[in-house]
């Protein structure tokens, strides 16, 4: 029987002696001259492509977020927005088909249809949007369970009342209690979340690079250090193959550089005249629609809607007056341009009207005439509360699509910014290391 003979002694132990013998090998080397030439060279060569990989890989990810932000991520939190609009004016919409008596007028039940459609196409949009964001899927399924509940009360509410029954004021005011407890700030904190989410990918784009930034400035300082050790070493002042990489290393600083603070710049901008009016924009539509609400359901209460008058009350200051609380002023503020501005304004001179309005509303509710109260708040005219509301809710639609826009616009041009910056900052790295290898060729030929 032949028997494997044992390993020779030492054999185990030279495999793991490889690195240190390679690790010597490499020193010795490096005593050199043209080693050290060498081992610089392979060095700068691995820096360059790494600071080409590394940036090439950052700009990528700037560029994607950017894209995202136009493509996704805004029309997400509009479709937020839409769904407390939509809500809300179905609500509203609501009460003044219930107080137009048994047969409302059609305009206002396809008005109050309409509403309910959007809502239910923008959660669904909104819905596809929340994996992996608890407390957004918590108020998409608050809203999915809820909806169904509400539309119920309220088609209950109108067959009581076009057979005259007072029940279909309680089962009115039950909906819209469901409707002010669950639905609305369900729908308010998912078109906070999606805010935020918004704001934290323009605050990644706007982001500095700092470990690309790193990278270039240590292989432009390793350039240097190189040709002055050389200048030293050969007398020689100029070797071209690192010329040419030090070259296309300060092109991608200076092109980077430039790029990226036009982008910065043109994602601030987007993010004050474009997001953050449409952010004050639409919480003024938010309150509006919160007091058109309180005013219809204080007519439909008949004389225990007291609770709705105070809260349209306290929602007055965020839309009037000279208070660091006016919604309108802070959003004229941000305005891009004088047609949004202009349309702010004219915004802010129908709260006054409506305002006024609405005093003479309470007045003629207050004294008894009731049937007056509901026609200048519920009519058709064109000098009653609906017509100013209706100019007020165009017009700060009118404001929010012109702050969209202006995010479009500047969020768009913070792209253009980064155009080609990908691929050239790859090149530029090829460049380099190809110039550093030629250089530090012709160096070490010199030796043989």
């Amino acid at each position: 029987m032949v028997t494997a003979s044992p390993p020779e002694p030492g054999t185990r132990k030279g495999v793991w002696e490889i690195p240190a013998t390679a690790a010597r090998r490499v020193r010795r080397s490096a005593a050199s001259t043209p080693g050290r030439l060498f081992v610089i060279g392979v060095g700068l060569v691995v820096l360059s492509l790494l600071t080409g990989l590394v940036g090439a890989v950052a700009l990528q990810q700037k560029q994607a977020t950017i894209d995202n932000l136009i493509e996704h991520r805004e029309p997400v939190a509009a479709a937020s927005q839409q769904i407390y609009r939509s809500l809300s004016d179905a609500d509203a919409t609501a009460a003044s088909a219930f107080l137009a008596g048994g047969n409302p007028p059609e305009e206002l039940r396809e008005r109050y249809e309409l509403d309910i459609a959007q809502a239910g196409a923008n959660l669904a949009k909104a819905a596809a949007d929340v994996a992996g964001v608890p407390q957004a899927q918590e108020q998409v399924d608050q809203l999915s369970q809820q909806l169904p509940v509400y539309t119920g009360l309220v088609e209950t509410a109108r067959a009581f009342n076009r057979q005259g029954f007072p029940a279909g004021a309680a089962y009115l005011r039950e909906a819209s209690g469901l409707m002010r407890a669950k639905l609305l700030p369900a729908a308010q904190e998912l078109y906070s979340i999606d805010f935020r989410r918004l704001a934290e990918e323009q605050a990644q784009a706007r982001s500095f690079p700092w470990i690309t930034t790193a990278l270039v400035l240590a292989l432009l300082a390793a350039l240097v250090a190189t040709q002055m050790y050389l200048v030293r070493r050969t007398n020689r002042l100029l070797n071209v193959g690192l010329l040419v990489a030090s070259i296309a290393v300060l092109v991608g600083l200076i092109w980077g550089t430039v790029a990226l603070l036009i982008e910065s710049n043109s994602v601030a901008d987007g993010q004050e005249s474009g997001t953050q009016q449409v952010e004050l924009a639409v919480e003024a539509r938010i309150v509006a629609l919160k007091m058109r609400a309180n005013e219809t359901l204080t007519l439909v209460a008949r004389g225990d809607g007291g609770d709705y008058e105070k809260e349209w009350q306290a929602l007055v200051p965020e839309m009037s007056g000279d208070g660091a609380d006016n919604l309108l002023a802070r959003a004229r503020e941000l305005a891009a341009d004088d047609e949004t501005r202009e349309v702010l304004d004219r915004a802010r001179a129908n709260v006054a009207d409506w305002v006024e309005l609405h005093k003479q509303v309470r007045e003629l509710d207050d004294g008894g005439s009731y049937e007056k109260a509901v026609e200048l708040a519920m009519g058709d005219g064109d000098d009653g509360v609906a017509a100013r509301f209706g100019e007020l809710d165009g017009n700060l639609l009118a404001a929010i699509n012109s702050g969209r826009e202006q995010f479009v616009a500047e969020t768009g041009a913070a792209s253009k910014a980064l155009t080609g910056l990908v691929p050239g900052a790859a090149v530029l790295a090829l460049l380099a290391a190809t110039g550093v290898t030629m250089g530090i060729r012709e160096r070490l030929r010199e030796y043989r």
